[in-house]
């Protein structure tokens, strides 16, 4: 009789392709073949094993939603979490958003000067995808001002687009450089990042300011709005990247040092910050606490870009190709 134990999975979110780590007690590894794991009704690649954990690969085919994750001749189970894909086909460059009424909206940026047949999609609460809007070369971020106005930049043209209901664009705010990431401030500013390493500080009628000025990225700056400033991240050669806090006055602070290659970046609910590590072999969505520089891996990944919340508590998590819904991260 075996006395192997399983007794958890960490994180307890992932999507497909996703690393997990399943900790326990006495494993068998001293045997011709590694333990085997089954995760839902799928057998999961095993990529380390010891006798208290044994790292897996969330395999091709598993169903969304909560998935039974389980040790061949071990005790106990765990659950995990599984992302659901909800749109392939994209080409994102930064994060996707939610609308207040819970449609997702997606981007096929493609290469540079590429003027792709539909630039933004809309998926809607019950997973259908529809084309949205066209006429945007490299649509780059998006974001949504308090009266459910969509807003989108263009990397290529530097210029940021409002967006009609019925998905007709114009032109809102240009000379914004390789404008990238877009957030809207409590007051109705918008701010926009340029790859270059300005931030802009646009108002409502489109006249743009510089705000601060960070490092240039070698991919794309990505924004998101807190209670006590804007968060950026931007990746660059450097063996580590920062995440910058930076204060409705301009005032530009580090509160993390932590990440690889930091990309798609998000404030939930609660107030907590989540970031994308899109460094190979440490990739995932990992959350920032307030006071603390140290992140939490919550949902494993490969090849992430970006991150969204929902109204509800939901996300949305993305990479070059393809988003991923989830109820919550655990």
């Amino acid at each position: 009789m075996s006395h192997a134990t399983l007794s958890s999975v960490h994180p307890a979110s992932a999507i497909v392709g996703g690393r997990v780590s399943l900790h326990g007690a006495g494993f068998a590894i001293d045997r011709p073949t590694l333990p085997r794991v089954v995760v839902g009704d799928r057998d999961a690649r095993v990529v380390f094993a010891s006798p208290s954990r044994i790292d897996v690969l969330v395999p091709a085919g598993v169903s969304s939603g909560s998935a039974a994750v389980r040790v061949v001749d071990a005790e106990g189970d765990a659950r995990l979490e599984v992302g659901a894909a909800v749109a392939t086909g994209l080409h994102q460059v930064d994060s996707p958003v939610f609308d207040r009424n819970g449609h997702l909206f997606v981007t096929y940026s493609g290469t540079r000067g590429q003027q792709a047949p539909v630039s933004i999609f809309k998926v809607g609460v019950n997973g259908t995808r529809e084309a949205y809007s066209s006429g945007v070369v490299n649509p780059t971020s998006m974001a949504i001002d308090d009266d459910g106005q969509l807003f989108v930049s263009s990397r290529f043209e530097g210029t940021v687009y409002r967006v009609s209901p019925d998905g007709r664009v114009e032109s809102f705010a240009t000379g914004l450089g390789v404008a990238c990431g877009l957030a809207f401030g409590a007051d109705g500013t918008l701010f926009v990042g340029d790859r270059t390493g300005t931030i802009f500080a646009v108002d409502r009628e489109g006249r743009s300011s510089r705000f601060a000025t960070l490092p240039a990225s070698v991919a794309a700056f990505h924004l998101a709005i807190g209670a006590d400033g804007l968060f950026v991240t931007g990746p660059t050669l450097a063996p580590t990247d920062a995440v910058y806090r930076i204060g409705f006055d301009g005032q530009v602070d580090v509160i993390s040092r932590y990440f690889g290659r930091p990309q798609g970046i998000a404030v939930a609910l609660d107030g907590s910050l989540h970031v994308v590590e899109a460094l190979a072999g440490a990739s995932g969505l990992f959350r920032l606490e307030p006071g603390s520089d140290v992140p939490q891996l919550v949902l494993a990944a490969a090849d992430l870009i970006g991150v969204t919340f929902d109204r509800a508590g939901g996300l949305c998590v993305c990479s070059s190709d393809t988003a991923y819904r989830l109820a919550r991260v655990i």
